[in-house]
């Protein structure tokens, strides 16, 4: 076995392990983007051709002859043009394109792409390209012919990427990088001919495209995804906000006619509860369940004033030493109060018990009012209850669990997972 067989046998298995591992990575993630799925099926093309490549390196060994040599080489000839073709769609899939030079890059790959399969082809025939001398594969002096398409294919790509204004600056390094590496390793086969520097090449800039194109893209829409998520917390907490307020003050405001006393007592206690709450109730973050308590209880004192004895409030707290978004729990009561309790006209209790097991703090609102079916709760009719859930969801990854019975009462159970 002489050096170029080993050299090229060592690029060929160096290329399929590391691909391949990429391709298992890849491979176990749950949602793919468009361009990372294109990226992948790129990969596993560029293994199968490594593959390709080694079994003739191995075979031409043992058995050399001049329809072996024809055969494999067309068929690599064809699989490099068609890796490029696969570059490009990969391209296209990452950089954001206007639709006419879209269609017009697509029309050029696609043609040019169908010509140079057919010159391959008839390469068997004519040996205009390269033939085959006692199994030595020999090239012709028009040979640099055969590589039109992946100059075309190349030049795309680089203009593409140098255009884009949407692309970084290292991300256009890394597109540039694809296109101009295989042209040094084309002069270096020219040089040492026989050495699969070629695949190096390849596989050395596939490694950018994953190591630093498709994990910075992930890391950056990762990135954007939590900023999407803070902002839509940000929306929900401002409807909720002025909803408790609201009703607070219309509270205040039906007191007033009934009893003036306690209304005035209650816009004491409404004011103060502002003055030292006032950051917590603007804040997006997590809060402490005391807190989130006082803003229970100062609305439930409020609501006790407006109607006396047909409310109860009975509370069971054991814990109190964990977080929860901020007026994430008080809607729940309020729905409670206002949809369970106030529909009888005798009124109930509401209940709130906290406890701990081993993997969550547990929090349970309950009444005793007049139910509702809870397998008809739809983001339209309990639009409150759906915010609460996706906030106690994506802020600290909990869970609420809600049981109700028509003319029984209503169980919420909220579970923050340790």
């Amino acid at each position: 076995m002489d050096g170029k067989t080993i050299f090229n046998s060592l690029v060929c298995i160096f290329g399929i392990s590391f691909l391949l591992a990429h391709v298992v990575y890849a491979g176990f993630k749950k949602a793919k983007r468009g361009d990372e799925k294109n990226l992948l099926v790129f990969a596993i093309f560029t293994i199968v051709l490594l593959i390709l490549q080694l079994m003739f390196t191995i075979l031409n060994i043992y058995y050399n002859n001049d329809a072996l040599t024809m055969c494999f080489n067309t068929i690599l000839f064809i699989m490099n043009n068609g890796e490029l073709l696969l570059l490009f769609a990969y391209t296209v899939s990452y950089i954001p394109t206007k639709r006419k030079v879209f269609k017009t890059t697509i029309i050029i790959n696609l043609t040019l792409f169908g010509i140079f399969v057919l010159l391959d082809i008839i390469n068997i025939f004519n040996h205009m390209f390269f033939y085959s001398v006692n199994g030595n594969y020999t090239r012709t002096k028009v040979f640099f012919l055969s590589q039109g398409y992946q100059a075309v294919a190349f030049g795309i790509v680089l203009f593409l990427a140098i255009s884009s204004h949407h692309l970084t600056k290292l991300e256009k390094l890394a597109f540039t990088s694809y296109c101009l590496i295989p042209l040094a390793a084309i002069i270096l086969q020219d040089v040492f001919e026989g050495y699969a520097f070629g695949y190096l090449s390849i596989v050395f800039t596939a490694e950018i495209f994953f190591l630093f194109l498709d994990m910075r893209k992930s890391r950056m829409l990762s990135e954007e995804e939590k900023k999407n998520r803070e902002a839509e917390i940000r929306i929900m907490m401002s409807q909720i906000q002025p909803h408790f307020i609201y009703n607070v003050l219309a509270s205040i405001s039906t007191l007033i006619k009934i009893n003036p006393d306690k209304a005035q007592e209650g816009l004491d206690a409404f004011t103060e509860y502002l003055r030292a709450n006032f950051a917590c109730l603007t804040d997006t973050g997590l809060i402490s369940f005391s807190d989130e308590l006082r803003h229970i209880e100062t609305y439930l004192e409020l609501e006790k004033m407006r109607f006396d004895d047909r409310l109860s409030v009975i509370y069971d707290i054991k814990k109190k030493d964990f977080i929860v978004p901020p007026l994430s729990l008080q809607p729940i009561v309020e729905n409670a109060v206002k949809h369970g309790i106030l529909k009888k006209i005798e009124g109930g209790t509401v209940t709130i018990k906290v406890y701990d097991s081993k993997d969550a703090n547990i929090v349970e609102i309950s009444d005793d009012g007049v139910g509702f079916d809870s397998n008809n709760i739809g983001p339209t009719n309990h639009y409150g209850i759906n915010n609460v859930k996706y906030r106690i969801s994506s802020m600290c990854k909990g869970e609420m669990k809600i049981e109700s019975e028509k003319d029984k009462g209503t169980k919420v159970t909220v579970l923050f997972y340790k």
